[in-house]
């Protein structure tokens, strides 16, 4: 746990929370500032900045909780879809610099939005960019 970080307070229990799961390793809690009705957070207890740096085993297991929840989330909530979100970096959208996942039920009409507006790139250029990112 790092003594600075908030959402290491929150996951190991320094703090109230609206706790809706706890194992050894994740606290589930719902999300103060919420974006739709029951937006939950997935948090680690040990403190990991990112996705850069969660070891692979811990982001395996944390996808499987967030499955695990989200199903779970959906027959409870009766909601009509839902969104996993994990941001990484400023630029990204990532405001609290513990890694955390996003658990965010969604309904028809409910006026949340996780968009992008989709370019239109050119064929040879997505060509060259595929061959420079093989892995």
């Amino acid at each position: 746990m790092k003594d600075d970080c908030i959402f290491c307070k929150l996951a190991n229990g320094v703090f109230e929370t609206n706790k809706i799961y706890e194992d050894e390793d994740f606290t589930v809690i719902l999300d103060a500032g919420p974006a739709t009705k029951g937006h939950a957070l997935i948090l680690p207890k040990e403190h990991y900045a990112n996705i850069y740096e969660i070891e692979e085993e811990m982001a395996g297991k944390a996808f499987k909780l967030a499955k695990k929840m989200a199903a779970h989330m959906t027959e409870k909530l009766e909601c009509d879809g839902f969104n996993i979100v994990q941001n990484n970096g400023e630029a990204a959208g990532q405001t609290v610099f513990h890694f955390h996942m996003h658990l965010i039920p969604r309904y028809r009409g409910d006026g949340a939005f996780i968009q992008w507006k989709p370019t239109e790139p050119e064929a040879e250029a997505q060509k060259e960019l595929c061959s420079f990112l093989k892995y």
